[in-house]
């Protein structure tokens, strides 16, 4: 058998032409987040779950939130449920991080560096971490069941692409357990885009909770 060599750029070319035809059936959903004076609300997110359809496989993907000079880095994250997710710690003291949140359970007792292995995170939930030395870290994971997610950039906005048409019920999502808005459902073709708008009159989220009155570290945590 004879094998004929493959430039790289012939490669991509070639996949390129093999997925065009469910990139150009593939749908976008864009949401827009803002408060009543309609400045747009950071710290959110939407998620997206198709109305009828086979149900999506859990993730295996790994995603990491950093301990970086005493704060959880990102504040906010979506993951998909089955999400291996790394604590990294980069700070040179110790933390020891635990979650009491009924979608997970768990904690990493005193550690630097980056722990032996991530945690699954396994149900869908806001999950609210925090660190048992330092009491002002705090960070949010919400964990969905669809793939479907997107965190909103600095104005509020939100972009779900490469979906499959069909119907979708969106949600808006913001930690804390704020009241948030009713989930809007919209339909989309082959190659069609919606925009959806929510309006959010919840309190923000601070990014970076002051300590209570008398519980600063002690010096060197």
């Amino acid at each position: 058998m004879i094998m004929i060599p493959i430039s790289r750029h012939l490669f991509r070319l070639t996949l390129l032409l093999l997925l065009a035809p469910a990139i150009a059936h593939a749908v976008t959903i864009t949401a827009q987040i803002s408060n009543p004076g309609g400045d747009g609300v950071v710290n959110a997110g939407v998620y997206a779950n198709l109305q009828s359809g086979p149900l999506p496989v859990k993730s295996k993907r790994e995603i990491s939130i950093e301990q970086i000079n005493k704060e959880f880095v990102p504040l906010v994250s979506i993951a998909q449920t089955g999400a291996l997710v790394n604590f990294p710690n980069r700070d040179p003291i110790r933390h020891h991080i635990y979650s009491f949140s009924p979608a997970k359970t768990f904690e990493i007792k005193l550690y630097s560096g980056v722990p032996s292995k991530p945690i699954e995170f396994d149900r869908a939930g806001e999950v609210v971490l925090g660190c048992n030395i330092h009491d002002n870290m705090i960070a949010y994971v919400l964990v969905v069941d669809t793939p479907y997610f997107a965190k909103v950039d600095g104005r509020g906005r939100a972009v779900l692409d490469g979906l499959p048409a069909g119907e979708y019920e969106v949600h808006m999502w913001y930690p804390g357990g704020a009241v948030i808005p009713s989930p809007q459902k919209i339909r989309l073709g082959a190659g069609e885009s919606g925009e959806l708008k929510f309006t959010f009159s919840g309190k923000p989220l601070a990014s970076r909770p002051a300590p209570a009155p008398g519980n600063a570290p002690a010096a060197g945590k």
